[in-house]
């Protein structure tokens, strides 16, 4: 029913730059809160950062300063820029919204995954 697109994902030096797109399609009422999780072999997905509908945005402490999270709801699409990347920042990225739908109801999609890798 939703679908989850990423892109961007990629090879990069440390210190350089990336920029992640997530398209959510399908049928749906609203998103919220939308973001990116990533994950590392035998650790926990964890949140990377993520936003409301109103903009409110939370960014996860390895990550604040470097990355800019933005959405554009006309779009229905996230984007993370990720800058002054280090080697800690490899890992599978992931798509995450919550997707309401028009009968009140929601539900958790995720994306199926982008490599993001980074050169030390």
């Amino acid at each position: 029913q939703v679908q989850l697109v990423e892109s961007g994902g990629g090879l990069v030096q440390a210190g350089g730059s990336l920029r992640l797109s997530c398209a959510a399609s399908g049928s749906f009422f609203s998103i919220n809160p939308m973001g990116w999780y990533r994950q590392t072999p035998g650790k926990q997905r964890d949140l990377v950062a993520s936003i409301s509908s109103v903009g409110s945005i939370s960014y996860a402490d390895s990550v604040n300063g470097r990355f800019t999270l933005s959405r554009d709801n006309t779009k229905n699409t996230v984007y993370l820029q990720m800058n002054s990347l280090k080697a800690e920042d490899t890992a599978v990225y992931y798509c995450y919204a919550n997707v309401w739908k028009r009968d009140g109801t929601a539900d958790s999609y995720w994306g199926q995954g982008t490599q993001v890798t980074v050169s030390s």
